[in-house]
């Protein structure tokens, strides 16, 4: 089997050589390459790939057509929107992810920026940094208040149990029935808006998620209420977002994730809006969940070449 990596996993060239190792003693033989969006490159580099190890690369579907001999997609990240799903299982390539390598990590962010933000923390920075006092600029505690998971996936739910575990009062959405002791109640999604004084988006970004939580959305949710997302960008509209905060409505916002992947145009209303934390698109990113990852793609790769598929994806 011919084995491409296109891009870094991120992790030690030492332990890269180790997994390279195992592979090359299996028979197989493995190919790694630095990242690139030029699709011509692109096709050079799949073009006799039996299987091809990606993160979160964009990967057009043109390149697919000069992949004859591809069989197997193993995705280091997950969610897979980024690469043509439909497609490739449609040329029966089967596709895994790495479900659940970085919940810690993710969970962790939004939970910091639910607490910067509740207690208004980029204001008061910049305050300080001014030479000025605080001011009356007072902020609040996640206990007692209602935080809103949207999405109770493995992220969602671990957000909700570290919300829960500062006392909050914790409401989910969640397509499926959700059964767990740290969420106070299942609700559909006007209630999780209309209740929330923190929303914070775990959802997959697909055709019915796409835009869930546009103007009407956030116009119902209570006024100074904060919004958090680490899942995908367009899941929500920043613009509307932006000027709900711009007028004051909503009281702050914090995302990892936009329409597209940073650099971001200097020119986005989101980046002038107040109080708000932005970051980009870290919030997977933590030295743990590197290796995490690593461990799964190469257990998924493994587990593949044995005839066993792990974190399959069956749909996009």
């Amino acid at each position: 089997m011919n084995i491409v990596l296109l891009e870094s996993l991120g992790i030690p060239q030492g332990l890269l050589d180790s997994y390279r190792s195992q592979i090359e003693a299996a028979g197989h033989r493995f190919t790694v390459y630095e990242r690139t969006s030029d699709v011509d490159t692109l096709k050079e580099e799949v073009r006799d790939a039996d299987v091809l190890i990606l993160a979160n690369m964009p990967l057009p579907d043109s390149v697919l057509d000069q992949a004859d001999h591809l069989r197997y997609i193993d995705v280091a990240f997950t969610g897979v929107d980024h690469i043509p799903v439909k497609e490739a299982l449609h040329r029966s390539i089967a596709i895994s992810n790495a479900s659940g390598y970085a919940t810690e990590s993710v969970a962790e962010l939004a939970i910091a920026m639910m607490i910067l933000l509740a207690r208004k923390v980029p204001a008061l920075q910049q305050a300080c940094r001014e030479g000025k006092a605080k001011g009356r600029l007072e902020g609040w505690t996640l206990q007692n208040r209602t935080v809103g998971i949207a999405g109770a996936g493995k992220i969602g739910l671990r957000t909700a149990q570290l919300a829960k575990s500062m006392g909050a009062r914790v409401l989910a959405f969640n397509r499926s029935q959700v059964h767990c002791d740290w969420i106070d109640e299942q609700v559909p999604l006007d209630k999780l808006l209309q209740e929330s004084d923190i929303l914070s988006l775990h959802l997959p970004l697909t055709d019915q998620t796409r835009g869930l939580i546009g103007k009407k959305e956030l116009e119902c949710m209570k006024p100074g209420a904060i919004v958090i997302n680490t899942a995908r960008g367009p899941i929500l509209d920043n613009n509307a977002l932006a000027a709900l905060l711009e007028n004051g409505h909503l009281a702050g916002a914090g995302t990892d994730v936009f329409d597209q992947e940073p650099p971001l145009p200097l020119d986005l209303p989101f980046l002038k809006a107040p109080n708000t934390i932005l970051t980009p698109h870290i919030a997977y990113d933590s030295e743990q969940s590197m290796k995490e990852r690593a461990e799964i793609v190469f257990d998924n790769l493994f587990s593949w070449l044995n005839g066993t598929i792990k974190n399959e994806i069956k749909a996009g």
